[in-house]
């Protein structure tokens, strides 16, 4: 169902103060999406917005004789703060047919219920069906409360939903905002997800942000302020912008063209990232069109049978690199190397004659291979080289983002921090470092599998 039109000036009740015009705030309001991801600065707006789209909504009524909406917050007594009182002050006393104190609903002519609960047992939103309704500080609600309750709730009547408030790190709330980015990007206005983002500073006066910022630490100030989802631990690819550095690249793959299959072993997840190689003004594109990612209980025939499922039509040549170290693997004993099996796997699907290995005797310097990732990412000109197809690859995204230095060292990768990252991303760095290093370009010698 189409967001309605209103006008943002209007006032059915005082409570509706004038709003300050805003190009994305009025996005928002009139999205044509199922659901919309809001990351939104503090005091900027956002939730007042939630508060209006959900009264117009009800007054509006659906094809239902009893249309439900939610207001949802971390907890019952945050619930209860941010919208109880100001949703009775905001819907006009003719329209509304009965209130429920103990209850925290709204009753009004168009058969509509509006109720306001708390997500801290998500399971309260489970018993009858949603027509829609807003999840404030969506960060701070417990991560599977949307897969495993709220959805669910909303799928018999195809409900709505708007996941709003400031962002929380790198938690369930940058992952939605990710794969909603990608989607909106890839499908625009018939996405079923919306990504709307806006400032602090789009809304408040310059004073008040000056205010802010002597206040907060800049991480600080730029999560609560600025909306970023931020590490608080340095990120290892900073260059890397998943707005910037993200785009559909997957429509220019080339059936013809070199496949680029990196490899890095593991069991949790076992990985590979595709990619081509696109010429651009005169410069080669690195373009990250797909990928495997086998979360638990990985092998290295696992993977090899994934890529042949997904690309096992291609035409072109297959080129390999990755780990040099090769993997030690319980199936690596009795059938060879993780190289061995990798080359006689897709030797045999592709032809022999058609896969190339690229992988050198040994794995260059950690940090140069960190360096020609986030020189490709961005140079000192400015220039991009690096785009990362978001929808075909959200680990990768996932990983370039939230990869973290050892807290303490001198730029090391902190491989502990979390054991499910770093794998996919060190597998597209063993490429570009091969071929895209810093300094001079390092030749390797381009040979055929078997000897042929």
């Amino acid at each position: 169902m189409k967001a309605p039109e209103v006008p943002l000036e209007e006032r059915p009740t005082p409570r509706w103060t004038t709003l300050r015009v805003h190009t994305v705030q009025a996005a928002y309001w009139n999205s044509p999406h199922r659901f919309n991801v809001v990351p939104a600065g503090r005091r900027s707006g956002k939730t007042e917005l939630a508060k209006r789209k959900l009264i117009a909504r009800a007054l509006m009524g659906t094809e239902f004789d009893d249309p439900q909406f939610f207001a949802a917050a971390p907890t019952y007594s945050q619930a209860k703060r941010i919208y109880w009182s100001d949703l009775k002050a905001m819907i006009p006393r003719q329209f509304i047919t009965g209130i429920s104190e103990s209850e925290l609903t709204i009753k009004v002519v168009t058969g509509s219920k509006i109720t306001v609960l708390g997500m801290d047992k998500p399971e309260r939103i489970e018993g009858s069906p949603w027509d829609g309704g807003i999840l404030d500080e969506y960060g701070n609600m417990k991560g599977r409360a949307w897969g495993d309750h709220v959805r669910p709730a909303l799928a018999d009547r195809n409900g709505w939903c708007d996941l709003i408030g400031v962002p929380e790190g790198r938690n369930h709330y940058y992952d939605r905002a990710m794969k909603a980015q990608a989607e909106m990007k890839e499908l625009g206005p018939d996405s079923e997800w919306g990504y709307f983002h806006w400032k602090s500073s789009g809304i408040l006066s310059a004073k008040e942000i000056e205010a802010a910022k002597r206040d907060l630490e800049p991480l600080v100030f730029d999560q609560e302020y600025n909306a970023s989802f931020v590490n608080f631990v340095g990120r290892i690819y900073y260059a890397f912008d998943a707005v910037l550095n993200c785009d559909n690249v997957r429509k220019l793959y080339n059936p013809k063209a070199p496949l680029i299959l990196c490899f890095d072993f593991n069991v949790d997840p076992g990985v590979c990232a595709i990619v081509q190689e696109f010429e651009t003004d005169g410069s080669k594109l690195t373009a990250v069109i797909g990928e495997v990612h086998i979360p638990n209980n990985s092998t290295t025939p696992a993977v090899c049978r994934k890529i042949i499922q997904d690309w096992g039509t291609h035409e072109g040549r297959i080129m390999l690199y990755g780990d040099a170290s090769g993997g030690a693997r319980g199936t690596a004993k009795t059938d060879g190397s993780d190289w061995d099996i990798i080359e006689r796997m897709l030797g045999d699907h592709f032809g022999r004659a058609r896969v190339y290995n690229k992988v050198p005797k040994a794995n260059p310097a950690e940090r140069a291979r960190v360096n020609a990732v986030n020189t490709r990412c961005v140079n000192g000109l400015g220039e991009r080289r690096l785009m990362v197809d978001a929808s075909a690859c959200p680990n990768l995204v996932r990983d370039l983002e939230g990869v973290r230095a050892l807290e303490g060292g001198s730029g090391e990768i902190d491989k502990k921090h979390d054991p499910k990252l770093t794998h996919i991303s060190d597998a597209l760095g063993y490429y570009i470092e091969a071929e895209h290093p810093i300094g001079m370009h390092r030749q390797v010698e381009l040979v055929r599998v078997f000897g042929y």
